[in-house]
């Protein structure tokens, strides 16, 4: 069979990434096209547009980029009439997907949603959308199944796949002593850096997370840099302090870290999976979270809160997010704290609530069958099936 999978994020590569591994798996003619980023590319999709072209965060940088992103709307709808995919593929990243998935529907493509939108945090009217438009909605966090219940839609909970991917990574590392020395880092203990994946927010956010160097001398301050923002960037910002910038190596650095300082997103759940406690640190420009504070309908912005229901690590935003707290909340999770056994037990009752590994490949033998039966209620004979 024919997919066609938009990511649009860095996120979503790695999840994509993932699920075309399982979609091979279980359907061995399968082809896959997408709009996502290395990671697909490597997992043996054919890369159509880098999602490095597609992330505006804030609604200012959305505004600004509008006539963007319609090309990018049009030029999608284009590529996916040419190419007639069995099913259109849809990974977060609502306000392109959202749009491309009621086209696709009136078009008469299958559409599937992997990983939902995060309607449950704000903007809860977009669920009409998803119920109208996208034919199977397949979740990655356990509490999704009431929020869409009570909308009367049925989704699928067959586990989170950033399980896989780090019980994946960690049993392929080498000892702890031979990662320090090829990243090049000193015996000291590491603390861990984890600025986000785009500009907009390694710009409010990094410059904060800095302010905590002076305070704690006997750590090594490690970025973990993405490989889609410049080096330049980071050193505009880094300047001549002593953190250590290497890029892509996220799950190396959290597995050396005795603590990470972590802007709220993916992040937050890979640290809490990799047993790293955290501090989650995030800023946003004025006009942005001015209204995201009038719609955000969610008690806490990590997903590690999300999914437990309380605040196992502590949230620091736009102006909790300052020098005083930072140092106050960092010690408190180093080794001796006193909120980092709590942490590190709150952790393990996390994981027992995600469920085990293996949801990639679950999620992706879900889609092929429910494709195959589609296609034989149909009576269709199926090209590539």
């Amino acid at each position: 069979m024919r997919y066609f999978i938009i990511a649009g994020e860095q996120s979503g590569d790695l999840h994509g990434s993932n699920l075309v591994k399982g979609l091979k798996e279980h359907d061995n003619e399968c082809e896959v096209f997408c709009w996502g980023g290395d990671l697909l590319e490597a997992s043996g999709a054919k890369v159509l547009k880098h999602y490095k072209d597609l992330a505006f965060m804030g609604f200012v940088a959305v505004i600004k980029n509008l006539g963007t992103i319609s090309k990018n709307l049009n030029l999608c709808k284009k590529q996916i009439t040419e190419i007639k995919p069995d099913v259109v593929i849809f990974i977060d990243y609502p306000g392109f997907n959202l749009r491309i998935a009621e086209w696709a529907k009136k078009t008469g493509f299958r559409t599937f949603y992997y990983i939902s939108p995060k309607l449950w945090a704000w903007n809860e009217g977009r669920v009409v959308k998803i119920k109208k438009n996208i034919d199977r909605m397949y979740i990655i966090f356990p509490f999704e199944v009431e929020f869409y219940k009570k909308h009367g839609i049925t989704v699928e909970y067959l586990g989170n796949p950033l399980v896989d991917e780090t019980e994946r990574r960690v049993a392929l590392f080498p000892p702890k002593n031979d990662i320090r020395r090829e990243l090049g880092l000193t015996e000291k203990p590491v603390i861990a850096l984890l600025a986000g994946s785009r500009k907009h927010e390694i710009e409010l956010v990094l410059p904060q997370m800095k302010k905590a160097l002076a305070h704690f001398s006997d750590y090594q301050f490690v970025l973990a840099g993405v490989k889609n923002i410049s080096d330049d960037l980071y050193k505009k910002i880094i300047g001549d302090s002593p953190i250590k910038l290497i890029k892509d190596k996220t799950y190396e650095i959290l597995h050396l870290a005795d603590a990470a300082l972590v802007t709220s997103g993916t992040a937050t759940l890979e640290a809490a999976i990799m047993g790293t406690p955290q501090v989650v640190c995030y800023k946003g420009d004025f006009f942005s979270m001015l209204i995201a504070w009038m719609v955000v309908k969610v008690k806490y912005i990590s997903l590690v809160n999300l999914i437990m229901g309380s605040e196992v690590i502590r949230e620091l935003v736009q102006y909790d997010l300052n020098e005083k707290n930072l140092i106050e909340e960092l010690k408190a999770i180093l080794q001796d704290g006193s909120k980092r056994e709590k942490i590190l037990s709150d952790y393990k009752a996390l994981k027992e609530r995600i469920g085990p590994s293996g949801a990639s490949s679950r999620v992706a033998e879900r889609m092929v069958n429910e494709l195959r039966k589609s296609a034989t209620i149909s009576g269709i004979s199926g090209k590539n099936i």
